[in-house]
């Protein structure tokens, strides 16, 4: 009790930047974005992580709303604009708690106010349908970060979770990094292949984020970050920021949705349909194998990793919230994160470190991709490279 009171006293002064929450998404496919439907200022649905009380009473200072949309939407830019529209709407619908933030300054302005300060990062480079204007575009309507890719390859860079086909990132890959530290766009390298986590680390000359990712040699999932990417986050400057998904931090609920998607293909089907038929396969599984449950000691677990590899000062969170069907005991939703800061303090992290893990280094990131941006906008000339020209036609190579 004593380290909960600690970790709510600290994240009184210094609260979460939290680098990924799917709530704009949950809102479109649960209400069409009807916002008085799904009210984040006391969701009583029971079918969201967030609503307003619950990220004061989780000391969230600021947050990356995330303006995802699926690798399979048919015009993936237009759905982005409306995920962004959703976003704004939320800012003006709840100025007293919302606050609009484009840069580190603005975060601490937000923080003085009493305010949570709300970013947007567009998570996977479909989003800009290998368009540099697009990508320019989604930067002036507000977005400070790019996931590179969601779970599927774009032509010009590869995913975690796809069949390898650009070996990494292509030419055109290159340049969209080049252009985001341009721009000063973080680069998001979370659900990116390691080979492209390699090469946008080699092409970036601003510090990179990894959203919402957690450590491979803690969980060997392709979702998360090997160690010598990791070892290379003190030269690059970025932060890795430690996601709560179970299938990504429990070896236990890795191997047992393994096997799970196995069960659903004997049965015929895909391991994501979720027709009744689906659901009536997949219920009797988990009844003869009952789902493995990740804890707040399970997360501790790979910021412990991660910290000794890495070191504190590239540390963060990203929590995955209203992106995720399944969360760990003690980090339900977005009330959570003092649960997580008390048990660091169990383990002997002290009030400076964890001050590093929740704020400060997220917000440093963010002021030294301006810094960067700043100085190559006089140097460098907005990039009319096409994927065509470089890449060969629909990123062949």
């Amino acid at each position: 009790m004593a380290a909960l009171d600690e970790a709510r006293a600290l994240l009184r002064e210094f609260p979460v930047v939290d680098g990924h929450n799917d709530l704009p998404w949950a809102l479109r496919k649960q209400a069409g974005y009807d916002l008085d439907a799904l009210d984040i200022a006391g969701d009583r649905s029971g079918h969201l992580h967030t609503d307003l009380p619950r990220l004061r009473a989780g000391g969230v200072g600021a947050q990356y709303w995330s303006v995802y949309v699926s690798c399979e939407e048919p015009d993936p830019v237009a759905a982005t604009l409306e995920q962004i529209d959703c976003v704004r709407r939320l800012l003006d619908r709840y100025p007293a708690d919302l606050a609009p933030a484009l840069t580190a300054a603005d975060l601490e302005a937000a923080r003085r106010e009493g305010r949570i300060a709300s970013l947007m990062g567009a998570e996977g480079g479909h989003s800009i349908a290998n368009s540099l204007g697009t990508l320019r575009g989604l930067y002036a309507l507000g977005v400070r970060y790019l996931t590179l890719t969601h779970n599927d390859n774009v032509d010009w860079a590869d995913s975690a979770t796809d069949e390898p086909k650009a070996g990494g990132l292509t030419a055109f890959g290159r340049e969209v990094v080049r252009e985001m530290n341009r721009l000063g766009m973080l680069v998001d390298l979370s659900h990116v292949a390691a080979t492209t986590m390699r090469d946008a680390l080699d092409a970036s000359s601003a510090p990179v984020i990894f959203s919402h990712s957690s450590a491979r040699a803690v969980c060997d999932h392709p979702r998360n970050i090997p160690d010598d990417v990791l070892e290379r986050l003190p030269a690059n400057g970025g932060v890795a920021m430690v996601t709560f998904v179970p299938k990504f931090v429990l070896q236990a609920a890795v191997d047992w949705t393994v096997a799970a998607d196995e069960n659903m293909r004997a049965h015929g089907l895909h391991h994501l349909d979720t027709s009744p038929e689906a659901m009536r396969v997949h219920r009797a599984f988990e009844e003869r194998n009952p789902r493995p449950v990740a804890t707040v000691s399970t997360v501790a677990d790979h910021l412990d990793h991660m910290r000794e590899v890495a070191g504190i000062d590239h540390l963060g969170i990203g929590g995955d919230y209203d992106g995720t069907a399944f969360t760990p005991d003690g980090l339900d939703d977005v009330s959570g994160y003092p649960n997580l800061l008390a048990e660091l303090l169990t383990r002997g992290w002290s009030k400076a470190d964890l001050a590093k893990l929740t704020w400060q280094n997220a917000a440093r990131v963010l002021g030294a991709a301006e810094d960067v941006a700043r100085d190559l906008q006089t140097t460098r000339a907005s990039s009319l490279a096409t994927i065509e020209a470089l890449d060969g036609p629909a990123g062949t190579g």
